[in-house]
């Protein structure tokens, strides 16, 4: 006999606004606690010192993780110029110091190689594996490793402000596989004069925006009571990067098993990936071919 699942089987988003000091795991075992939810994962880690968008799947919702993952994030922070440090954030130890310090215009002048498509080599406390070991456990231990470098999208890199000649709060967006961090470093390289992450906040991941996020306050007081649910997000949110197509009632029973399943379509071309509904509720991700979605993804739902 199988064995049946502990929790409620329940699925959505949950947008939290992380505090520091906490690390995304705990966040989302805390989210998963407080729903009293069968299954939990998220989309995109923080670091423990970071702050911001953690966006957590509950339920069929951690199927549409890898496309919340994918989709462009927006970041705040601030470098602090003078200094690098063994984590390339504040956290670290500081390992060499310069005097050095660039003019406005030096800083604005050196942000465009940091744009488009760029590579980007993860700082030495990281979650990079390194020969099945991760690099930070490795770092830890006193290892210096070289890490490859690897492709990133940035979209946009602007300064917001420059507080004194020590700081420089900058905003990006980027793809997936961003390390804030290596910017900070090679930022400050490339200016000569050394930099660090003094603080970093995901504002926004996708469709998920940290100022409309819960508190974990939030979550305490509500645990495990009936209004919780009020902060669960549509599935399909997940999806929002996605076409959308209509299942017929006889596709949607398809899908639902795993079969192509006939769908109405508007504008999609054959081989373009999309999701379909049936009466309101999301059914299935799929590739378009000729009149019918081949699932790759099934919501039991």
């Amino acid at each position: 006999m199988a064995r049946s699942k502990k929790g409620r089987a329940v699925s959505g988003w949950v947008v939290i606004d992380k505090p520091a000091g906490i690390t995304s795991t705990a966040v989302v075992n805390k989210v998963k606690w407080a729903f009293g939810a069968q299954k939990a994962g998220h989309a995109g880690t923080l670091d423990p010192a970071a702050t911001g968008v953690l966006a957590v799947a509950l339920g069929e919702a951690t199927k549409t993780v890898p496309y919340i993952t994918d989709a462009l994030k927006c970041y705040r922070f601030m470098v602090r110029l003078g200094a690098a440090t063994t984590t390339d954030d504040a956290e670290g130890a500081v390992i060499e110091t310069r005097a050095e310090r660039p003019s406005d215009a030096q800083i604005v002048d050196a942000l465009p190689a940091f744009r488009g498509e760029i590579m980007q080599v993860p700082p030495q406390f990281s979650a990079v594996k390194v020969d099945g070991e991760r690099a930070y456990d490795l770092a830890r231990d006193g290892v210096e490793m070289e890490l490859a470098a690897r492709a990133l999208w940035v979209e946009s890199l602007e300064v917001i402000a420059r507080p004194d000649a020590d700081h420089v709060e900058l905003e990006m967006v980027c793809g997936k596989g961003g390390y804030v961090r290596s910017i900070a470093r090679d930022l400050g390289q490339a200016l000569g004069c050394l930099g660090h992450v003094q603080w970093l906040r995901r504002v926004w991941s996708g469709p998920f925006d940290a100022a409309k996020g819960a508190s974990l306050d939030d979550i305490d007081r509500l645990a495990r009571s009936p209004e919780i649910d009020a902060l669960l997000q549509p599935l399909e949110l997940g999806l929002a990067d996605l076409p959308r197509c209509e299942a017929t009632a006889e596709g949607a029973a398809r899908l639902r098993n795993g079969n192509p399943g006939m769908v109405i379509v508007n504008g999609l071309a054959y081989g373009d990936e999309a999701w379909a509904s049936h009466q309101g509720r999301p059914v299935a991700v799929g590739i378009y071919r000729g009149g019918e979605l081949h699932p790759t993804r099934v919501f039991n739902l």
